[in-house]
């Protein structure tokens, strides 16, 4: 027998490694699938996402038991549980998908080492992106640079799901545990995420590109709007080659503004890849800028500022309609997404590092890779060909909530504002603000001090001044 080890890939569908161990499966010698419950693993994400990734692991089980098999499930350290199963079952080999945090890889490697020790071959598959980074340069002045280089090698179809004879006739009673989180989560597993992908296929892809970034409509249809498949693709719910490859048939069978519109979203995809790209050769991306600078950065060590921005509490509306989102739904759509992380490190200057823990915590769409090179994007110490990227919460707002629809949804105290009120909202005076909402904030910085002392201190970094 051979086993396959589950990892960040709860689903038996356009699963790499999985494919590759029931391609070597046989009658005689079938696949034993197992999951490795690792409590210091799983400790490091949020409850919410860690809640959201083991009710995935639950619906795996009974994906196997439907195919005539069972997810083996023990508890304990990768390198001493994978050892003591592949003795069990007398396996020869241990399949497995890569990945490429640090603290992953560092497990992985520990595996490997047990398992050859026990004279047990180990087979290591790339699953989590369409290109693995070690097939492209290691490092690019841009995106569009790497897109380039990325867009050249050929992307491979979704792997199938093993056959049942494939899989070895186990059972086991051990189960994962089904912890309570503090917000409603979406449906979870492959399936869910699987419906959630095709409304919009059928409904959204086809305007994408001119619609990604209208926050009414993110709050009246979502799936209009955007995919929201990131909590399943960071999750492992659903395989990446999947929703490529379906992404490139609707492609293929439109034309004209549709296809500029799915191609547009063919290309987003594209910037996680990149984020893993990043994390590959940079694996202390979650600590350490990318890029260097000639002195420091001023952070500033502001508590209280710190607390208003989590608490959605900073008179700028739509920042605080994006960071009550993410309370709420332990989700924030990309537009706002980018703004609120914007705001932070620029107008309040406070550390990125900050903020990215915080939303570690937070969301069920983290991803190690995107949330840190995102975070660094935004901060401007990560990729980008612009020097100081500042985004501005006012502009923003009118431009892509004119009608304040989602500030209001997530803003209540709003909700009686004027809409153009609720945009210009922090250049208001004091008592304009207290007689529309006085429950509401009024701004922790002014909106063109801020902006002016991030330009002032990334020049000082950059040594411009």
């Amino acid at each position: 027998m051979d086993l396959f080890w589950h990892r960040r890939d709860p689903r038996t569908r356009d699963n790499a490694g999985l494919a590759a161990a029931a391609r070597a499966a046989t009658v005689a010698d079938p696949l034993v699938p197992v999951f490795v419950y690792d409590a210091d693993l799983l400790g490091t994400v949020g409850a919410r996402q860690r809640a959201f990734f083991l009710r995935h692991v639950a619906l795996l089980e009974d994906r196997y038991r439907e195919l005539g098999s069972d997810l083996v499930v023990r508890a304990g350290e990768p390198d001493e549980v994978l050892p003591a199963l592949a003795a069990e079952y007398d396996a020869e080999t241990v399949f497995f998908n890569e990945h490429y945090r640090a603290a992953r890889r560092n497990r992985q490697r520990r595996v490997e080492d047990a398992l050859a020790g026990a004279d047990v071959a180990t087979d290591a598959r790339t699953d989590l992106v369409l290109v693995g980074p070690d097939r492209l340069e290691r490092s690019y002045p841009n995106h569009g640079r790497f897109h380039d280089d990325w867009e050249r090698v050929p992307k491979r179809n979704p792997y199938p799901e093993p056959d049942a004879d494939a899989l070895a006739t186990v059972s086991d009673a051990k189960t994962v545990p089904r912890p309570d989180v503090d917000i409603d989560l979406p449906p979870a597993g492959y399936r869910a995420a699987r419906e959630r992908y095709e409304d919009f296929l059928d409904g959204g892809i086809t305007s994408y590109a001119d619609t990604r970034d209208d926050l009414a409509l993110a709050v009246e249809a979502p799936t209009l709007a955007v995919s929201r498949m990131s909590p399943y693709l960071s999750t492992g719910a659903i395989g990446i080659r999947e929703l490529w490859a379906d992404a490139g048939d609707v492609y293929d069978a439109v034309a004209g503004d549709e296809q500029r519109n799915v191609d547009k979203y063919r290309y987003e995809l594209s910037w996680r890849e990149q984020m893993y790209h990043l994390l590959y050769y940079n694996p202390d991306l979650a600590v350490s800028d990318y890029k260097s600078f000639p002195n420091e950065i001023a952070w500033r060590d502001d508590d209280a500022a710190f607390e208003a921005w989590k608490a959605g509490e900073t008179g700028y509306p739509l920042v605080d309609a994006g960071m009550r989102q993410l309370d709420r739904e332990g989700y924030v759509h990309n537009r706002p997404r980018q703004v609120v992380a914007s705001f932070l490190t620029k107008h309040l200057l406070v550390d990125w590092r900050r903020g990215a823990r915080y939303f570690t915590k937070q969301l069920i769409d983290h991803d190690y890779a995107s949330n840190h090179g995102g975070w660094q994007w935004a901060a401007s110490t990560g990729t980008d060909s612009v020097d100081v990227r500042i985004f501005d919460p006012v502009s923003q707002a009118g431009k892509y909530d004119d009608g304040a629809r989602f500030i209001r949804e997530y803003v209540p105290e709003l909700h009686s504002v004027p809409a153009e009120k609720v945009i210009d909202w922090p250049t208001l005076s004091r008592r304009e603000r207290e007689d529309l909402a006085p429950e509401y904030a009024g701004p922790i910085v002014d909106r063109n001090e801020g902006y002016e002392r991030a330009q002032r201190v990334f020049e000082e970094a950059l040594g411009k001044r």
